[in-house]
């Protein structure tokens, strides 16, 4: 999947073979970058940390995405 596929602002690959490794790639993603598009994409992450219910809800939509991709 890209950045922007998990909702951020770029097109770079994110690999994993999990939902959870994909997800932990793209956090990692996200902090080692530094421009405003993805500044505001780790706030939208932080900002789930504090709401529960929009955290479950982007965890619940990531892992169905994540089971639609096609295996390499």
């Amino acid at each position: 999947m890209t950045c922007r596929q998990m909702g951020g602002p770029c097109d770079t690959a994110i690999h994993g073979a999990t939902a959870e490794e994909m997800s932990a790639n793209g956090a990692k993603h996200l902090q080692e970058s530094t421009d405003e598009g993805h500044k505001e994409a780790l706030k939208m992450m932080a900002d789930m940390q504090t709401n529960p219910e929009a955290g479950q809800k982007w965890n619940e939509d990531f892992a169905k995405k994540f089971a639609e991709l096609p295996e390499n």
